[in-house]
């Protein structure tokens, strides 16, 4: 059995949205002092490899600690969207080639390749997104979630988060983002596992994503 990390290394350059606290990684005791390290993190819930609830966008919504730990796991399908450009959304052509696995899987992690640009501007402000009515045709599978190896399952330029909103309206359903790696996981379907810190009212929170083939 193969394992995939599918998770970002949190440190204190990890890429944040314009205006969020960047993660902050101090030393609260030391072996020479303490005889033992501990480390204090500060950090937002959306941070890094991160799941979306949907208390993040509706006040009604539900939080991750109240989802049955069943939620996180599952068979996930990669969806190959590399070679979208800038300002492109992806549509159901992209679903269209893998239909049957895609019908089978919990989740739909969709690859566009933005990774290579991890750490660069164009990661957080040029990024495709998922089309309104592809989100919507999601939605209505009953799909456990979806992930993207971008800052979000939204384009950069869509303020609305019209994605987002579809998919966490449903309230059943996650978002993962930040992904990396899903190049590693070939063309079937693959064991998929995102299990975020149980917090309480927890609107987001990091998570440690693998697949294992």
């Amino acid at each position: 059995m193969e394992i995939i990390d599918l998770t970002y290394t949190l440190d204190k350059d990890t890429p944040v949205w314009p205006g969020t606290p960047k993660p902050r990684l101090g030393s609260l005791c030391g072996y020479g002092n303490d005889g033992f390290r501990e480390t204090a993190l500060t950090l937002t819930s959306h941070t890094g490899t991160h799941m979306d609830a949907p208390a993040h966008l509706f006040a009604k919504g539900k939080t991750l600690e109240h989802f049955p730990a069943a939620q996180f796991l599952g068979r996930a399908a990669v969806i190959d969207c590399t070679g979208i450009k800038e300002g492109e959304y992806i549509t159901c052509k992209y679903i269209e080639p893998v239909r049957e696995l895609a019908d089978a899987a919990d989740f739909l992690l969709f690859r566009t390749g933005w990774e290579e640009f991890w750490g660069q501007e164009k990661y957080m402000r040029h990024s495709p997104g998922l089309e309104a009515d592809t989100a919507k045709y999601i939605a209505r599978t009953g799909k456990k979630g979806v992930g993207i190896d971008t800052m979000s399952i939204d384009a950069a330029d869509a303020r609305e988060l019209p994605a987002h909103k579809v998919l966490l309206g449903t309230n059943q359903m996650v978002i993962i983002e930040n992904l990396c790696n899903l190049g590693e996981l070939g063309d079937g379907l693959v064991d998929f596992v995102a299990l975020p810190l149980k917090y309480e009212c927890a609107d987001g929170a990091p998570v440690r994503a693998i697949a294992y083939i």
